[in-house]
């Protein structure tokens, strides 16, 4: 009897360090990342892992020249979208994409794949195509060396950005396009149909960010105006149409009235831009 209650103990100990060593956490030598950007009116996430140099030479040698890479370790690196984007001049839907790279001395092929698996491998297998495809100059940055890969975005505009891949001293960016003019151009014709003072404004500070039709801004701010939307940053939006359009003493009183109301609302920071702006016209 002794002996098969010492044989269940070792065999409930067994268990039960098992079990233990099954909770323990480490860390991983590639840990993963999210970066996510608003571009336009489209969300782009990207989730990869970041490696590190490690005192290892990097390019032509971890990462071979002319050879696929999973553009960081582990599992592929996914690119989502939550509207159409353009790349190399391929429209992609909404959805979520496999990213790979073909490294070269001089510049980098990105292939992108509908994300089917994190197994990398298997967008490389035959009669597997990339939905798009494009080639981009790889650039040296000198003594700046990043020690973890890094992809990033910078020269963020509302049609555009730029997402870069950055690792030990080498850094390469792919355009991401987006038609955020076709898409806002099109909800303003469907809300014009019956707009509100809200409306109106909203369609005329578009239209004032991207420097077009300012006569139109202009008729569509004022209306907003007229129907009770006077609030210091519409006289603010206002004034800066009309200097635009060249009315430098239109836009003067109507920079005045906004710093009126901004002084009353207590926002110190339209009263300045308000002085600087009336300083300028006024020279």
């Amino acid at each position: 009897m002794k002996k098969v209650l010492l044989s269940v103990f070792i065999f409930c100990l067994a268990i039960s360090t098992m079990e233990l060593s099954a909770q323990i956490n480490v860390p991983a030598s590639s840990p993963g990342a999210t970066v996510k950007q608003m571009v336009g009116l489209v969300d782009v996430t990207v989730d990869y892992s970041r490696p590190g140099v490690k005192g290892r030479t990097i390019f032509g040698d971890l990462v071979p020249y002319d050879k696929p890479w999973r553009l960081g370790a582990n599992a592929a690196t996914k690119i989502t979208f939550s509207g159409q984007v353009m790349i190399g001049g391929k429209q992609l839907d909404a959805g979520e994409y496999a990213i790979l790279a073909t490294p070269g001395q001089s510049s980098w092929k990105f292939m992108f794949y509908p994300y089917t698996t994190w197994n990398f491998g298997a967008y490389l297998e035959d009669g597997v195509e990339p939905v798009a495809t494009v080639t981009a100059q790889s650039a040296s940055m000198g003594e700046i060396m990043v020690e973890n890969f890094l992809i990033q975005f910078d020269n963020i505009t509302s049609n555009s950005a730029n997402l870069w891949f950055i690792w030990d001293k080498t850094a390469v960016a792919v355009e991401i396009k987006v038609e955020t003019d076709k898409v806002v151009q099109a909800n303003i014709d469907k809300v014009m149909a019956g707009p509100s003072a809200g409306d109106y404004f909203a369609a005329a500070s578009y239209y004032l960010s991207e420097d077009k039709e300012l006569d139109q801004a202009l008729t569509w701010v004022n209306k907003s105006i007229e129907m009770g939307n006077e609030m210091y940053w519409v006289y603010r939006a206002k004034s800066l149409i009309q200097a635009k359009l060249g009315d430098k003493t239109g836009a003067i009183a109507t920079a005045k009235k906004s710093l009126e109301l901004a002084k009353d609302a207590g926002n110190m920071d339209y009263v300045k831009l308000n002085e600087d702006s009336i300083k300028e016209w006024m020279m």
